[in-house]
């Protein structure tokens, strides 16, 4: 970081170019070889987009949470401790995730329409202890990644600061409203380096106000501006609706996010999750075709914007579809239950009683082993969405019980009732 600042987008192509020719021998057996003579095609251009990216991220994050987001993320996360996460699944012949989200609390400040998280209600903590036990086991596991979302994790912001500086390994996102961000915070994060950032927004003003309440939007803007002075990493957190697909993916927003510093965005199909949920806001099929196609127009090699964005569930063909169930990726919510993933609230384990590795060999999690990928066509991935009997019958031969803290489901009623928009998903394949 410190041989490139400053210097130039000749010297960072000169040195991203030396960086794959050593990545090349330590991952041959990951990546075919065109992956890394694309990777020098991509980062030997000094003019070319993504190195003008790198190069302004490079000089406006502060020097120590690039470099601990870099060493913790890439080489711990994603080289070191993947390598030891495949092992473990060979080892174990079940599912062993690379990144564990956790919910520190339940509780938040707001109440946004939508979120699965205000489900649970604002009863239910993990404690310090709890957390860091679950890091200490997920490290010993390889994972060095974690993503907090809640509730609002900054609600716990000093205890994600404390386990954020006794675990400089690791790497803690959290996925927050942004309403608590001040200075102060903001200071401390420097200090320990290794967190970053992913706030939410619906689209402008009115889009993300009607849905998180008044005021909301002008105070996100002003943590960002706050996170920017500091030389933060952060990005945004966006549920897309048949509402606001196009608002949230038009170049006024996207101008509007990078001038406020944003690096990335990150893209949530909404989900109706709990009663009385807004079928409604579903997008249809014509509609995820066009974020199918808008997204990867924004983060092309050429055109588009310098932001990187990544939709949750339409870049499922790049992975092989469904990540959860401890694939890639699993969840623990605040009651301390190891969930398959953020929007299905079924578990078979507890950390309170059982430990990770056991948590990650339920049944339900080894159901979700033998069925993955749930369907030959990896933009309709997930089992509660497109594929919604799937996870009824996953349900119920491994005997998961509804983790919902409000309206707890039977299996019969896990998905939602959307036969008119599953048909047509099946007509527009």
């Amino acid at each position: 970081i410190s041989a490139v600042r400053g210097k130039g987008t000749e010297k960072l192509s000169e040195n991203a170019v030396k960086l794959v020719n050593l990545a090349e021998p330590l991952l041959k057996d990951r990546y075919p070889a065109s992956a890394f003579d694309a990777a020098r095609k991509f980062v030997s251009d000094p003019n070319g987009k993504w190195m003008q990216y790198a190069y302004r991220a490079i000089n406006e994050i502060d020097p120590h949470v690039l470099k601990m987001n870099a060493l913790n993320l890439v080489y711990e996360g994603m080289f070191s401790g993947y390598n030891y996460v495949c092992e473990l699944r060979k080892k174990y012949d079940c599912n062993m995730p690379w990144i564990l989200l956790f919910d520190p609390t339940s509780a938040c400040n707001l109440h946004c329409k939508g979120c699965w998280a205000a489900e649970y209600g604002n009863r239910l903590n993990l404690t310090y202890e709890e957390m860091d036990k679950l890091v200490t086991e997920g490290e010993e596991l390889g994972i060095h990644w974690y993503m907090c979302t809640g509730g609002e994790p900054m609600c716990r912001k000093n205890d994600l600061l404390k386990l954020a500086a006794k675990h400089q390994s690791s790497v803690f996102h959290l996925f927050t409203n942004g309403t608590l961000i001040d200075d102060a915070f903001c200071e401390e994060v420097k200090k320990v380096g290794n967190m970053a950032f992913f706030l939410s927004v619906e689209g402008l003003d009115d889009a993300t106000d009607s849905r998180r309440g008044e005021g909301v939007f002008q105070r996100v803007m002003n943590a960002m501006d706050i996170m920017k002075k500091h030389g933060l990493l952060f990005g945004t957190s966006i549920c897309y609706t048949s509402a606001n697909y196009k608002a949230v993916t038009s170049d006024e927003f996207m101008d509007m996010l990078i001038s406020h510093g944003v690096r990335f965005n990150w893209y949530f199909h909404y989900m109706p999750i709990g009663d009385g949920a807004n079928v409604d806001l579903m997008l249809n099929p014509e509609q995820r075709e066009y974020m199918i196609q808008r997204v990867r127009e924004i983060r092309g090699f050429t055109g588009g914007k310098q932001i990187f964005c990544i939709d949750f569930q339409n870049d499922g063909e790049y992975i092989d579809g469904c990540i959860a169930g401890g694939r890639q990726y699993a969840h623990i919510n605040p009651n301390g239950d190891v969930e398959p993933c953020v929007f299905i609230h079924y578990s078979g384990a507890n950390i309170h009683d059982k430990s990770l590795l056991e948590c990650l060999q339920q049944p339900l999690f080894k159901e979700y082993h033998k069925g993955q990928p749930f369907n030959g066509n990896h933009l309709r991935p997930c089992p509660m969405l497109e594929n919604p009997q799937i996870l009824g019958d996953m349900v119920r031969r491994s005997g998961a019980h509804s983790t919902d803290m409000q309206q707890p489901e039977s299996p019969g009623g896990c998905f939602p009732p959307l036969p008119s928009l599953r048909n047509q998903l099946d007509a527009h394949r």
